[in-house]
């Protein structure tokens, strides 16, 4: 993730457990611009707050977590690029990541995801 995005930085735990460095999102400014004009991500994007993602200009396909105000993801779904996601409702924030690493990381519906600066 590039160290001139002026992000701010973090970790993304899943049940209590460090799984990825996290830049957070958090400006509208920030959330629009989001993963756009990377040609890869390492770690993950937080969306704060958020309810509905697209992968219009983007690059990649990601994988998406949607999480409620307690962190329990609600939703999980893969991306394809120039796609929109649903709206959800419930949803507080969302986590992006490179296609498969939901996977490596034990990411699903019912996981809960917590992100610490």
């Amino acid at each position: 993730m590039g160290a001139s995005t002026g992000l701010a930085k973090g970790w993304l735990l899943r049940d209590g457990d460090a799984v990825a460095a996290v830049e957070i999102a958090r400006s509208a400014k920030e959330r629009m611009r989001g993963l756009l004009g990377r040609d890869s991500i390492e770690g993950a994007l937080v969306l704060m707050p958020c309810r509905q993602v697209h992968t219009l200009g983007m690059r990649v396909p990601l994988d998406v977590a949607f999480c409620d105000a307690n962190g329990t993801v609600l939703r999980v779904d893969t991306l394809r690029t120039w796609r929109m996601s649903r709206v959800v409702w419930r949803s507080r924030f969302v986590v992006e990541a490179a296609t498969g690493a939901f996977e490596r990381w034990g990411i699903r519906p019912g996981r809960t995801l917590e992100v610490k600066l």
